[in-house]
């Protein structure tokens, strides 16, 4: 994570980050009740902890492309 900001949040799974995910794609911003849809994706969370990880991931990748942080350097593996 860019920042610590999901460390504030409740601790999401991989597989509940996935659910997440895919979510998004299938519940666009105009959906009504998107929140909702997308809690009852994942399963084990509120509307307004979805909304707020949304966010807080929203944020991070803006502080990201901003330049805020450095891209990560990853080691060839020679292929």
């Amino acid at each position: 994570m860019a920042s610590n900001s999901m460390n504030s949040n409740t601790s999401w799974t991989r597989k509940e980050n996935k659910l997440f995910e895919r979510a998004l794609a299938i519940y666009e911003q105009d959906t009504p009740d998107r929140w909702h849809n997308i809690a009852r994706a994942v399963g084990g969370k509120s509307a307004e902890e979805v909304r707020r990880h949304y966010e807080l991931l929203v944020r991070d990748v803006n502080d990201i492309e901003s330049g805020r942080y450095p891209h990560p350097t990853y080691r060839s593996n020679g292929n």
